[in-house]
């Protein structure tokens, strides 16, 4: 494992388990959260799973896409001179065909295993993406539900729902987990573009810091680039990194109960992804506002500290 550059310590008692579940091809914001869980001192990441976005192909075969993910992972994790020390495996190829029919994959019985493993840790996913492999890992074993809590960036505003691309990915799979027993910390769309950059501030603040950040910065500039002839989104000039709350909700102070609420869990309608009522009465967490102030600077933070700017040049 490599070793960071911190001049404090986090308390064992303070510390979580982590399993990151990226669909880390699809664009250009994973990589980012990815290298942030890495470098979290407070979380000890169990295994990385990435997932699969059969519905918007892009450059691959839709069933490669899973594939692809796992590749990115592994590009990232080499620039930051990690790879090989944590677990990497593939998810499912394709989404859910039904609501009762898991998707069997390596990930899926990954987050299986270490939920039931012993450990005085708590565990959390954190699902950047379609949520296929966790919808998977509970239909294969249900008793993961109360062993573990999913933070998931997914599906539109509340209370009617509508288009969001995580969701749109795989709507049987969200509607097991919604349904499911297991803790939920959802965090919609409208939640997570409050993680607004632009790319002069990626070039300030991450492009010197190493390989890792040079590396996080060109794929952007890249994939940015690439999308410039789509009427809307990409804007040009900034960003989302929206799967990054799922390192932020943890950092925030427990206490801190005005930026949730929780709500009944509800269905998800094929036809236009809105929410309707659902079938049990359990609540889950859902986000209303996320502290993007203190999710990015604790990145720009550990990054500089971790990879010192231009120091490999």
């Amino acid at each position: 494992m490599r070793s960071w550059n911190y001049t404090f310590q986090v308390p064992d008692s303070k510390k979580v388990r982590m399993i990151v579940h990226a669909d880390c091809k699809n664009e250009a914001d994973d990589q980012f959260a990815l290298a942030h869980h890495l470098m979290t001192p407070r979380f000890c990441v169990r295994g990385i799973i990435g997932g699969h976005f059969y519905r918007h192909p892009q450059q691959f075969q839709p069933d490669e896409t899973a594939q692809a993910s796992v590749e990115e992972i592994h590009r990232v994790m080499a620039h930051m001179d990690m790879d090989g020390s944590v677990p990497v495996l593939p998810g499912a190829a394709r989404p859910l065909d039904n609501e009762s029919t898991p998707q069997d994959s390596p990930g899926a019985r990954f987050i299986i295993q270490e939920a039931m493993r012993e450990d005085p840790l708590p565990l959390f996913i954190a699902c950047q993406g379609a949520i296929t492999d966790l919808a998977s890992a509970i239909l294969l074993e249900p008793a993961i539900c109360s062993r573990m809590t999913a933070i998931w960036i997914g599906g539109a505003a509340y209370p009617t729902g509508g288009f969001e691309f995580n969701l749109w990915q795989d709507i049987a799979a969200a509607n097991v987990v919604l349904q499911s027993s297991m803790p939920l910390w959802q965090i919609p769309s409208h939640v997570y573009k409050q993680m607004t950059v632009s790319l002069a501030e990626l070039q300030y603040r991450v492009a010197p810091c190493g390989a890792i950040g040079r590396y996080l910065f060109a794929q952007m500039v890249e994939y940015n680039t690439a999308r410039a002839s789509s009427a809307g989104w990409p804007h040009g000039e900034v960003w989302s990194l929206g799967d990054s709350p799922t390192i932020g909700v943890l950092l925030e102070e427990v206490e801190k109960t005005d930026i949730y609420t929780m709500v009944p869990a509800p269905r998800v309608r094929y036809e236009d992804m809105a929410y309707l009522p659902g079938k049990s009465v359990r609540e889950i967490r859902l986000y209303h506002q996320v502290n993007a102030r203190l999710t990015l600077e604790d990145f720009y933070a550990k990054l500089a500290i971790n990879y010192p700017p231009n120091a490999d040049r």
